[in-house]
């Protein structure tokens, strides 16, 4: 049997039928990270001793003949902002580069304790501050559909990574869309579930209001799976609920008398048109299998990049304070100890995290937090309510993932304002602490485009039941 292109579904099945054994598909796996890695840089860190110790337990189990749980040898990657107790844990930083973590993630603990296999971890924009995964230090990632072409970002080397073969599925962090613009970047499945859905214990903190977990996989009924085993409640994070479920059980359930809004805030000028059309004709399919679709107005919406470009600085600006050289990670020689922390964050930050901190810092200090922050807090309550609102008449949203296909490598670096337009389409969901899902649509040439679905308040099985459908009729 082929191992290239497998869902998690077709490992299971695989290793069920003993096609091949666990170990087979974890060096299948490793070798394509060591073949493709330098051209890709999807990897920091491979943990190939991990990985076949695991994979050998899995076929032990199998052996001895006990029923395999879903994730069971199922090789993944977790971007490198999840810690992993005794492995680098970088954040795609030079002051973290030769950080080992103490202690793991709840979401790598409960994949692990699922049988999962983890492969290693996945490079990213800089404290996942990025559009584009062209901020690491560790060098850019490429996408692989077209290596010219970034591949969306933070999440940037977990969707690589799946989209290039090198696991079967990975972990992002999703604070304004980082998980749903590589996953339309990279032709891939990407969930962002409800804030408080999935535990951030683990997940070096950007911005602690907006900051979300969830998987980047090859079709939705992978991302159901991961989703049922990284959600639930969580006694080191006090923000996750108590919620736990299959969320692969009422996938096939019709769409048929299903509401979608779709708001024209989201269809702006200066979005590729050639994007729109596939948009709105994906659209059409899903009127086509029955659902109604509405047109519908979020009128503050329009206002969501801009609070979140307040927002999340500032609380970046309070999270990162923790990095000055003294408890841990780089520490730059100096003479005195104010010298040390000034050059321990001048040379151990990269310019983008450097210029978030100067913003966040500058919406917070006296005479400009009742201009900024607070007004942006303001806002936030505007952008909730008028989904609130919304979601009384509608049951899911359907919008663009990205304004555009896939740039090139470089095209906006030099240009933070025109990058941060990327996140256009999906900010509003993080700032509104909604679930959402990108999946691919269309493709003009080899290049997709993503449609975005947003659903209700901890309803993440309701788009993914609309996402399901989609998937299994366009073709």
């Amino acid at each position: 049997m082929k191992l290239e292109k497998l869902t998690i579904s077709d490992i299971h099945n695989g290793l069920k039928n003993k096609e091949f054994s666990c170990r087979e598909i974890t060096d299948f796996y490793l070798n394509r990270i060591n073949e493709r890695n330098n051209e890709i840089n999807a990897f920091i860190t491979v943990t190939g001793d991990m990985a076949r110790e695991q994979a050998e337990i899995v076929d032990q189990r199998i052996h001895e003949g006990e029923e395999l749980r879903p994730l069971e040898g199922v090789p993944f990657a977790l971007k490198d902002n999840m810690t992993l107790h005794d492995v680098p844990t970088t954040a795609a930083s030079k002051i973290l580069e030769n950080y080992q973590a103490v202690y793991s993630s709840t979401v790598a603990t409960k994949l692990q304790e699922a049988g999962a296999v983890i492969l290693g971890k996945t490079n990213l924009d800089e404290f996942a501050l990025g559009s584009s995964g062209e901020t690491s230090y560790f060098g850019a990632t490429k996408n692989p559909i077209d290596t010219t072409r970034v591949p969306g970002g933070s999440s940037s080397g977990s969707a690589a990574a799946v989209a290039d073969d090198q696991c079967a599925f990975s972990l992002g962090s999703d604070t304004g869309g980082s998980i749903r613009l590589p996953a339309s970047f990279c032709g891939l499945v990407g969930l962002k579930p409800t804030y408080g859905l999935v535990s951030r214990f683990g997940l070096l903190a950007m911005a602690s209001s907006f900051d979300q977990i969830g998987p980047l996989t090859k079709n939705v009924v992978d991302a159901a799976l991961v989703l049922s085993s990284i959600a639930g409640p969580d006694k080191y994070d006090s923000t996750t609920v108590d919620l736990t479920r299959d969320y692969t059980i009422g996938l096939e359930n019709s769409i048929k008398g299903l509401k979608i809004g779709v708001p024209k805030e989201f269809f702006v000028k200066g979005m590729d048109e050639t994007v729109e059309k596939m948009v709105l004709e994906a659209i059409d399919d899903l009127r086509d299998q029955g659902a109604e679709i509405v047109e519908i107005s979020l009128p503050n919406t329009r206002y969501a990049l801009s609070t979140y470009y307040i927002l999340m600085p500032a609380e970046l600006s309070s999270n990162l304070a923790r990095f000055d050289g003294v408890r841990y990670g780089y520490r730059a020689e100096a003479s005195n100890l104010e010298e040390m922390y000034l050059e321990t964050r001048k040379n151990g930050f990269g310019d983008e995290v450097k210029r978030r901190i100067m913003l966040g810092t500058y919406v917070l200090s006296s005479g400009y937090s009742d201009q900024y922050y607070k007004r942006a807090q303001k806002l936030r309550s505007l952008i909730k309510a008028d989904f609130d609102r919304v979601f009384e008449a509608v049951d899911v949203i359907a919008t663009p993932t990205s304004p555009s296909f896939p740039f090139k490598l470089g095209e906006k670096f030099d240009d933070p304002l025109t990058m941060y337009l990327a996140d256009i389409f999906t900010v509003s969901a993080n700032v509104a602490g909604l679930p959402a899902i990108s999946l691919p649509c269309r493709t003009s040439g080899t290049l997709p485009a993503g449609l975005q679905l947003i659903g209700r308040h901890y309803d993440e099985a309701t788009i993914l039941r609309v996402a399901y459908h989609y998937e299994q009729n366009i073709k």
